[in-house]
């Protein structure tokens, strides 16, 4: 399993310069069966990692542009009447990929941005009173500005709470940036990558996740990271169960990336920022408060 996600890693990390863990975490999301969402400045990459994602992964994707003008309908799809058939027939909206990139999805409106919602946390959509399955896998790739830029929506918590990871790219080194304005990448021949995997591959993995062994100590760790979070007095939101499932299965992601059949505390430690932090407060305080949480329970080894 390590050796098939080498090829992936490293194909990745040519598309993205100087960010191998933020790569890694990336991947771990998708192998746990989550949305992940990458917040940052705007030409930082964030874009571009998302496509890299989707085609190294050999899935299908469709790229949303997110505007305030944009439509639930837009999402989703929407019926016409066809005059040859007297009925009215349902075109899908980019919803129906097994990768959605909406990109720049906070300055979407509040109404269009719950459209996501039903389709993150049950894969599937209604429309004109018919409930549609959506593909499988389904995966949302979110890009979003910082909330202090003009034109954007802050995502509410609800929304939020369904994206399993969030993460942010930051600067590359002068190297790195010295490599990028050479060329020496592949950024910009992202729509010309090889598909290193399958959706079969990629069900594989997931399984083999869902099968990583979680010792009764690492589970109780876990646990006392997420009761911090609701015994704390520093202002800081209380972790959902929801929260508590998505770093399980982050963490078993993480264990089987590492080669190994089961997850150990450096697992947790590994994806907790950036599954707890989002959910803990916005910005770069959430992820503050994340590493307090991390400083505070030792684990039991």
């Amino acid at each position: 399993m390590v050796q098939s996600l080498d090829p992936v890693l490293g194909q990745l990390q040519q598309v993205v310069l100087d960010k191998p863990r933020e790569i890694r975490l990336a991947l771990a999301c998708l192998i746990a069966r989550g949305h992940l969402l990458i917040e940052d400045l705007p030409g930082m990459g964030k874009t571009t990692l998302s496509q890299a994602l989707a085609t190294t992964l050999g899935l299908s994707h469709q790229r949303v542009q997110f505007t305030a003008d944009m439509l639930p309908a837009d999402l989703t799809g929407f019926s016409i009447f066809s005059s040859e058939s007297q009925e009215f027939r349902f075109h899908p909206g980019p919803l129906f990929s097994q990768v959605v990139l909406a990109d720049e999805v906070n300055r979407a409106s509040p109404k269009t941005q719950s459209a996501l919602l039903e389709a993150m946390a049950e894969h599937q959509v209604s429309c004109d009173g018919t409930t549609r399955t959506l593909p499988d896998p389904f995966f949302v790739i979110a890009t979003q500005n910082p909330q202090e830029q003009s034109g954007t929506f802050p995502l509410p918590e609800s929304q939020l709470d369904r994206f399993m990871m969030r993460l942010s790219l930051g600067f590359p080194s002068i190297e790195s940036e010295k490599l990028l304005l050479r060329g020496d990448h592949l950024a910009d021949r992202v729509r010309e990558l090889p598909a290193l995997l399958s959706a079969a591959d990629l069900s594989q993995m997931q399984q083999r996740a869902d099968a990583v062994a979680v010792a009764e100590p690492v589970l109780d760790y876990l646990l006392e990271l997420v009761q911090h979070s609701r015994d704390n007095s520093e202002g800081l939101l209380p972790l959902s169960p929801r929260c508590s499932r998505a770093l399980l299965a982050a963490s078993r992601a993480w264990a089987l990336m590492d080669g190994r059949s089961f997850a150990v505390p450096d697992d947790v430690q590994a994806v907790f920022a950036a599954v707890a932090g989002h959910r803990l407060a916005s910005g770069e305080r959430g992820s503050s408060g994340a590493q307090r949480l991390l400083d505070r329970v030792n684990p039991i080894r």
